[in-house]
């Protein structure tokens, strides 16, 4: 079965809220054992999209295959919204991504879970200019990510998302914003309401010094 639209999924949300619980129902497909759907997951709760073949899904709520088929699930239930000309799904609001956020923090996710829950104090960190706690926030974000790697920033940057995951609430994130000489990778600007928050400029570098970032 293939997708057609991409706003399918919301004509099958209302069933799915009246039989089950949203927050308990989400968090047992997600934590499904597939390969790579823990990855995929993080990567949508940091910002990015992920590819999902929808061909093989088999349009009930019980039979699982692949990571493909629990994705194509979530698109039909209204927590993934779907790019057919890319073929790629995404988390579609902040609402729902805090709905996903929920869910991996009381999941045995280990210090995924625990950077998440924990991403708060670490903007606050940041804000009282306590490095050490910073690094110990972004480290939980970075362990166990297997597709991460230390010499590529742009999984850097995914990894940043996750451990600042609270600062949505007060900032606007920016990925690669334009400066005098060149990108940053990660700039948060303060919300209208927040202007009274400092403005935090992510610089990523892979073996150099702070100085040099």
């Amino acid at each position: 079965m293939q997708i057609k639209e991409k706003n399918r999924c919301r004509n099958r949300q209302q069933p799915f809220a009246k039989n089950l619980n949203q927050y308990e129902a989400l968090r047992d497909y997600i934590d499904m054992n597939f390969e790579g759907l823990r990855d995929d997951v993080l990567s949508m709760i940091a910002g990015e999209s992920v590819p999902v073949n929808t061909g093989s899904f088999t349009n009930d709520m019980a039979t699982f295959h692949t990571e493909d088929d629990v994705l194509t699930l979530l698109i039909h239930l209204g927590y993934l919204a779907y790019d057919y000309d890319n073929k790629t799904v995404k988390i579609p609001n902040n609402e729902v991504r805090a709905e996903y956020v929920s869910s991996v923090s009381v999941s045995d996710w280990g210090e995924v879970s625990k950077a998440l829950k924990n991403s708060a104090d670490t903007l606050n960190a940041i804000w009282q200019k306590r490095p050490v706690q910073v690094a110990e926030g972004i480290r939980q974000a970075h362990f166990e990510t297997s597709h991460l790697q230390y010499n590529d920033e742009n999984a850097l940057s995914y990894t940043i998302s996750l451990a600042l995951y609270a600062a949505r609430n007060f900032y606007t994130v920016h990925r690669e914003l334009a400066g005098g000489q060149g990108f940053a990778d990660l700039v948060f600007l303060p919300r209208k309401k927040f202007q009274e928050k400092p403005a935090l400029v992510v610089e990523l570098k892979w073996n150099e010094s702070a100085n040099g970032a």
